[in-house]
């Protein structure tokens, strides 16, 4: 991780984040990306381009494990940071250990809000954050096939 060291935020850091990079689109996503493939690969790429910052919100090992259960996460934050941060689209990655990024969303306050089109729009958390600081909230198509659920199914079998 200390490679990707400059690309890691702390939350606390969040709001001299935004001052610093005052004009400047800044763009947030948030997810476990316990196992990286193509389909979270696209969606970052897609989120990339709806500003000039894109931020990364990474839940943390214990969030992940609240979240999807015993045996997860697979791969510790440590290691899922540094993969998303050697992304050429990622610029910054923070750690949230919440089981929503609603917290990292205020301290942040993006301009933009990525989520895939799986979440329906008024289920989508920080959306109405978002919206009522003069952000927008876009869905991004799923790159269908591609589910680390799905691959993690498939390795047992």
């Amino acid at each position: 991780m200390a490679l990707y060291g400059e690309k890691m935020l702390a939350r606390n850091a969040l709001e001299r984040f935004r001052e610093k990079n005052r004009g400047k689109k800044i763009v947030f996503t948030n997810g476990c990306f316990d196992i990286l493939h193509r389909g979270h690969v696209e969606l970052l790429v897609k989120a990339k381009g709806f500003g000039d910052v894109l931020v990364v919100g990474l839940n943390s090992d214990t969030s992940v494990a609240r979240l999807k259960g015993a045996g997860r996460p697979l791969v510790a934050e440590g290691d899922r940071s540094c993969v998303l941060a050697a992304l050429e689209a990622v610029d910054y990655v923070v750690v949230f250990g919440e089981d929503t990024p609603l917290e990292t969303i205020r301290a942040l306050e993006p301009d933009v809000l990525v989520k895939g089109a799986e979440y329906e729009s008024g289920t989508i958390v920080g959306a109405t954050y978002v919206e009522e600081h003069g952000g927008r909230v876009e869905r991004v198509p799923m790159l269908k096939g591609f589910s680390t659920t799905a691959l993690i199914e498939k390795m047992r079998r």
